[in-house]
C-alpha cells in the first residue's frame, strides 16, 4: 500500500478531527483556552452547521458518544429528535402518499443537535455558553469560503429555492444564483438567532448551568420553538412527491422533548471493547459485524485482498438485513439486541457466508423470533419509485459530518451531526436554517422495527464509535456516509487493529462497501448484490471478486468516505487522522 498522502498527528496536549478544517481549528481553539474534550466539541458541532450547510444544520440531530475520565465511563447523548406527536401512518395514507418524501415539510421530525449539544457542555464542559457559542456566531456573521462540494450542492438547488422554496433562496443564493466557489458566505439570520439565544441563556442569571439550560428554552420554548410552530401550522410546500403537502411538527413537539443520556451498547473484540449507540441508530450493525468477523483469522489477510473484501462484505449483508428486520426505536418496539450481539447468535449466521457472494436479503432469527420485512408491493413501489425519478446510481446516499475530540485527561468524544440539510426542506423564515428530514426513514406500513408512530425515534444511520482498551479510552472514529457509516468505519477500524496500519494510513486505503439492502433514504431502494469499489483495488482482486459472484461497481480513486478518528496510545500520547478525500476534513492538535 502506498504512503499516506499527510501524516499523522501526535501530540501530548490534545487532538480534534473534523470533516470541516474550520470547526476543527475551533475545537482545537476551545482546548488551548484551558477548555476539555467536550467544550471543544460542541465548538466544533457547532461550527459545522455553518460550514458545512449542505450536510448538517441547527434543525438537524446528533448522536454522541464520550468517555469521561472523571466518572471513568462511556456514556451515549442522545440528540435523536422524535417524529411529531400528530405524525401517524393513516395520515400519510389520507395524503396518498406511500413513501415518506426525503424532501419538504412532510418528514420534519424534532431538531435534536442544540439540545444535545446543550445537555454535553452542561454537564461534561466546563467553559461557558459564550465561550463555546462565540465561533459559530463569529462564522455565521461574517463568513466562510465557500468550498467546492458547498457549492455544488447550493448550486444544484437554485430553481428548487427560486420557484419553490423562497425562504430558501433568500438566505443560501445570492440574487438567485449559489454563491462563488471560495467566495465568503455568511448567514446573518443564523447569527442573529444565536446571538439572541446567547443573549437568552445570559440573562437567567451569572450560573454557567442555568444559562445553558437558558439557551435550550430559548430554542425548544422559546423564538426557535415558536417561528417553526408559526411557519408550519399554515405553510404547504413542494416535496419530492410533486405535491405541497403541510407538516405535522409544531412548537408544542419541541417544548416536550428532552435530549437524554443513554448507556451503550457493546461487544469485545480481539482485546478492545466496541460502543456504539442503541438501535434507534445503525450503530449494532457495526458490533454485529464484529462478532461475525470474529470468527475468522483476519490477520493473516492482506487488507486489500478479495478474501478479506469478500469476507467483510458477506458479514455486512447477513448484519444489514437483522437492521432491516429488527433494529427500531426500543423505547417503542422489542428489538432483541442481546440475542443480535451475541457470539451464539453470531456462530449459527456465520455459517451462511460461504466462497460465493450472496444475492438475497437473510435476516435471521434471533430468539426464534420472525424477521418482520416491508411487503413485497411496498418494496416493489421502491423500484417504481426511484426508476419513474430517473435517479443516477448514488452509492453514497445523503451525506453528514463527523467530528472526534480527545485531550490530556483522557477524555474522548466521538459524534455524527447531521440533518437539517439546505437541500432537504425549506428555511423556516427568519431563522436563517431547514428542519430535518429524517423521518423518511420510517415505513408507512404497520408492525415492523421502523413504523412511523408519533414520539418514535427514526432509525436512523448516524453511528459514531468509540473504543475502549484495557478500560481506558483508546479510539474514537466515524464517517459521514449515510447507510455506508458502518462499513467503512469498520474496515478503517479492522486495518487499524488487525494490519498495523496507522490511523491515517487506515483512514487512506482504497474504500470499499456494499449496497445489498434496502436505503434508509427516500426512495429506499436497494442494490442487491451490489459492492462498490474504489478504483485502487488492482483488477485481479476486482476480476476475483465478480467470479465470486459480485456485482462490482469501480468508482473513482478517492470518492468513497470520509473519515475522521483520534486515539490515546498505550505510551499516553494522542494521535489524529483525518480523510483527504473532498479535500475538507483535517485534524488539529499538539
Amino acid at each position: 500500500m502506498n504512503s499516506p498522502t499527510r501524516p499523522q498527528l501526535v501530540g501530548s496536549f490534545g487532538m480534534v478531527a473534523a470533516s470541516d478544517w474550520l470547526a476543527a481549528a475551533s475545537g482545537m481553539a476551545m482546548l488551548e483556552r484551558g477548555g476539555n474534550a467536550f467544550d471543544a466539541a460542541v465548538a466544533t458541532g457547532l461550527v459545522l452547521q455553518v460550514v458545512e450547510p449542505h450536510l448538517n444544520g441547527p434543525g438537524g440531530e446528533v448522536p454522541i458518544i464520550l468517555y469521561d475520565s472523571k466518572g471513568e465511563d462511556v456514556v451515549v447523548v442522545d440528540g435523536q429528535g422524535p417524529a411529531p406527536d400528530s405524525a401517524s401512518i393513516a395520515k400519510f395514507k389520507a395524503l396518498d402518499v406511500p413513501l415518506i418524501p426525503g424532501t419538504g415539510l412532510l418528514a420534519a421530525n424534532v431538531p435534536g443537535a442544540f439540545g444535545a449539544w446543550m445537555l454535553l457542555l452542561q454537564r461534561y464542559g466546563r467553559m461557558s455558553l459564550r465561550e463555546v457559542m462565540e465561533p459559530v456566531i463569529h462564522y455565521a456573521g461574517h463568513g466562510v469560503p465557500i468550498l467546492p462540494a458547498v457549492h455544488r450542492s447550493m448550486q444544484s438547488c437554485e430553481k428548487r429555492f427560486c420557484d419553490l422554496w423562497p425562504s430558501s433562496a433568500e438566505v443560501f443564493l445570492r440574487s438567485g444564483r449559489a454563491p462563488r466557489q471560495g467566495s465568503l458566505f455568511a448567514n446573518p439570520q443564523l447569527a442573529l438567532v444565536y446571538q439572541r439565544i446567547l443573549a437568552a441563556g445570559e440573562s437567567t442569571g451569572p450560573g454557567r448551568e442555568q444559562q445553558i439550560e437558558g439557551a435550550r428554552r430559548a430554542f425548544y420554548e422559546g423564538e426557535v420553538a415558536e417561528a417553526i410552530d408559526s411557519f408550519l401550522a399554515t405553510a404547504e410546500l413542494w416535496d419530492e412527491t410533486g405535491t405541497a403537502h403541510p407538516g405535522f411538527l409544531r412548537g408544542g413537539d419541541l417544548a416536550r422533548w428532552r435530549p437524554s443520556f443513554e448507556e451503550p451498547l457493546f461487544v469485545d473484540y480481539h482485546g478492545v471493547r466496541v460502543h456504539k449507540t442503541g438501535p434507534w441508530g445503525q450503530g449494532p450493525v457495526f458490533l454485529q459485524q464484529l462478532q461475525l468477523l470474529s470468527g475468522y483469522d483476519l490477520s493473516s489477510l492482506a487488507p486489500t485482498s478479495a478474501e478479506f473484501v469478500h469476507l467483510v462484505v458477506e458479514c455486512s449483508k447477513l448484519a444489514f438485513a437483522d437492521r432491516e428486520a429488527y433494529y427500531g426505536d426500543p423505547r417503542h418496539v422489542d428489538v432483541p439486541i442481546a440475542e443480535l450481539l451475541s457470539p451464539e447468535y453470531a456462530a449459527v449466521r456465520r455459517q451462511l457466508v460461504g466462497d460465493a457472494a450472496s444475492d438475497r436479503m437473510l435476516p435471521g432469527n434471533p430468539g426464534g423470533r420472525r424477521p418482520l420485512m416491508p411487503s413485497d408491493q411496498l418494496l416493489a413501489l421502491t423500484r417504481r419509485m426511484g426508476d419513474a425519478e430517473g435517479l443516477p446510481p448514488d452509492p453514497v446516499g445523503k451525506d453528514t459530518c463527523h467530528l472526534d475530540v480527545v485531550d490530556r485527561e483522557g477524555n474522548m468524544v466521538s459524534a455524527t451531526p447531521s440533518g437539517g440539510w439546505l437541500h432537504g426542506s425549506p428555511v423556516v423564515p427568519g431563522l436563517g436554517f431547514p428542519l430535518s428530514t429524517r423521518s423518511q426513514m420510517f415505513w408507512l406500513e404497520e408492525e415492523l422495527a421502523s413504523s412511523l408512530a408519533g414520539g418514535r425515534r427514526p432509525r436512523t444511520t448516524l453511528t459514531p464509535t468509540l473504543v475502549l482498551r484495557e478500560g481506558r479510552p483508546w479510539l474514537a472514529s466515524g464517517t459521514p456516509g449515510g447507510d455506508q457509516q458502518d462499513q467503512w468505519s469498520c474496515v478503517f477500524f479492522l486495518r487499524h487493529l488487525h494490519h498495523g496500519l496507522d490511523l491515517q494510513s487506515a483512514i487512506e486505503a482504497p474504500a470499499f462497501h456494499s449496497t445489498h439492502f434496502h436505503s434508509s433514504f427516500y426512495p429506499r431502494q436497494a442494490g442487491l448484490g451490489q459492492l462498490h469499489m474504489e478504483g485502487r483495488f488492482s483488477p485481479e482482486v476486482v476480476a476475483e471478486l465478480r467470479r465470486r459472484g459480485h456485482d462490482v461497481r469501480v468508482h473513482p480513486d478517492w470518492s468513497l468516505g470520509r473519515l475522521c478518528a483520534v486515539e490515546k496510545g498505550e505510551d499516553g500520547q494522542l494521535r489524529a487522522g483525518a480523510d483527504p478525500r473532498q479535500g475538507q476534513a483535517y485534524a488539529a492538535g499538539r
